[in-house]
């Protein structure tokens, strides 16, 4: 059982599960049709029981939620590259939609691999990455998995100026 594996607490399954629900209507000045992917949501299983959610909207907002309630949000409104990152990844995901099935449920990883939805006004799509494993006969999931490596990239390096920041203005 997946709980079993990743424990989590209620702030992340609150938090992870208005991301997968997030309306679309908050981007209705994007003119986006009905099949357009506005968000993606990947989860991203790691070792010793941590399970992050990477969270990335059109317009560039990108989020991370950890399985223990914690949180890293709110950096796109202070780094352009992560902004970006995060709009080039969601506006390719396109691209993979085609190779993704329509879901109402949204599991969380039980394994290594992690679940990818893609958002739409037409409803949420999924695929699986397996990581280490993406085929070449895969072109759109690679070129996926390395825009969503780098929007990751993004993330970790904002975080560490963010902590830089606090560690100098303690001094």
């Amino acid at each position: 059982m997946a709980a079993d594996r990743y424990p989590v607490t209620q702030k992340y399954l609150m938090t992870r599960g208005q991301a997968i629900n997030f309306p679309a209507k908050f981007f209705s000045n994007m003119n986006l049709k009905k099949n357009d992917v506005f968000g993606v949501v990947i989860d991203i299983p790691m070792p010793s029981q941590v399970l992050t959610t990477m969270v990335c909207f059109v317009n560039g907002a990108a989020n991370l939620y950890f399985n223990n309630g914690g949180e890293y949000a709110g950096a796109s409104t202070r780094y352009r590259n992560l902004v970006q990152a995060a709009h080039n990844l969601v506006v390719n995901a396109n691209q993979l939609l085609p190779k993704c099935e329509k879901v109402t449920s949204y599991d969380i990883p039980t394994t290594r691999a992690q679940n990818v939805f893609l958002l739409t006004k037409n409803g949420i799509y999924k695929t699986v990455i397996k990581p280490g494993v993406i085929p070449e006969t895969e072109p759109e999931l690679r070129t996926f998995y390395v825009l969503y490596q780098r929007a990751l990239g993004e993330l970790r390096t904002c975080q560490l100026k963010d902590a830089a920041e606090k560690n100098n203005s303690y001094q």
